[in-house]
Order: structure tokens, then C-alpha cells, then sequence
């Protein structure tokens, strides 16, 4: 698949807010309760104004991956690591990276990661239960670390990546 990536504009946020909204139904469909993904859903204007507020600011580093005729099929974001870095782990965090499930297994996701952290040593967290990310991760040199943090949506897991 043919795909250009691009830092989002902030007339994009309600594109990649619907984007979040929907990866989000499709990837933790019977992993998180299904009133998570209501309450989301309901909240939806919220997540615009969320999402066109962090592009204002620039306060992650996002790219937007956008198919040949022009579709939203994916975003990643990346920024300075949020956890205690006294834990030795990389400066780096993938804080996200979604594709649509129609486009699973087309690169798209591969050419998110490439672009947004390259080779670079990195962390993430990925929600327990999610096998299709962890293998996609684990393809990528990430492995789980043993350290895991509950959240509302449920537990998740950390991975690491080092050269």
C-alpha cells in the first residue's frame, strides 16, 4: 500500500480524533469493556478538541499516515519518555501507534514505526491480551521487560527496545 506520512494540522484533529475513536473499537474489541469504547465514543468532540490542542502545542511528536486517496489509515506518536528514567529505560516512548484493521499486514504500521522512531532505542506499553501488537512489537526488537502498571482500561505491559 502506497502511504504518505505527514505531521498532523490542527484542521486535522477531527479526522484523527474519529481515527482514534474507531482504531481503538476495532483493536481492544473483548479486551477492554465495551462501555469504554461507549463512554469514548459519547465524548467524541472532547477528543477533537483534545487532539487539536496537542497538535497546537506540538507537545508530542505525531505523524499521520494517509493512504492514496487520501484516507486517515493510521497515526503514531512519539515524545520523551514518561517513566521514571532512574528505571534506566530509553529517553524515547512510543506513546501510540494505530492502524485501521483494514490495513493490517499492509506496511502501513511498519512505515509508522520506521518513520517515527527508526532504530532508535525505545519503550511503549501495550494492553495485556493485545497479541497482534505484542508480535508486531516483538518483530520490531521490542521484548517485554516484566513490568506492568494496571489502568482503567486494563493491565498493560511494558516493552523495551535497545541496540
Amino acid at each position: 500500500m502506497t502511504v504518505r506520512l505527514a505531521p498532523p494540522r490542527v484542521e486535522d484533529a477531527g479526522a484523527l480524533a474519529d481515527l482514534h475513536l474507531d482504531v481503538w473499537e476495532e483493536a481492544y474489541a473483548g479486551l477492554v469493556p465495551e462501555s469504554v469504547l461507549v463512554e469514548r465514543r459519547a465524548r467524541r468532540d472532547e477528543r477533537e478538541a483534545g487532539w487539536a490542542g496537542i497538535i497546537a502545542r506540538g507537545s508530542s511528536d505525531t505523524l499521520l499516515a494517509w493512504s492514496a486517496d487520501g484516507a486517515l489509515v493510521g497515526f503514531s506518536s512519539t515524545g520523551p519518555g514518561r517513566d521514571d528514567p532512574a528505571e534506566g529505560l530509553p529517553p524515547l516512548e512510543l506513546m501510540a501507534l494505530y492502524v485501521r484493521a483494514s490495513v493490517y499486514g499492509t506496511g502501513v504500521g511498519h512505515a509508522l514505526l520506521t518513520a517515527a522512531i527508526g532504530d532508535s532505542d525505545a519503550y511503549l506499553w501495550v494492553l495485556d491480551g493485545n497479541v497482534r501488537a505484542t508480535g508486531f512489537y516483538e518483530r520490531h526488537g521490542f521484548v517485554l521487560d516484566g513490568v506492568t502498571k494496571p489502568e482503567d482500561v486494563g493491565l498493560e505491559r511494558r516493552m523495551v527496545r535497545r541496540s
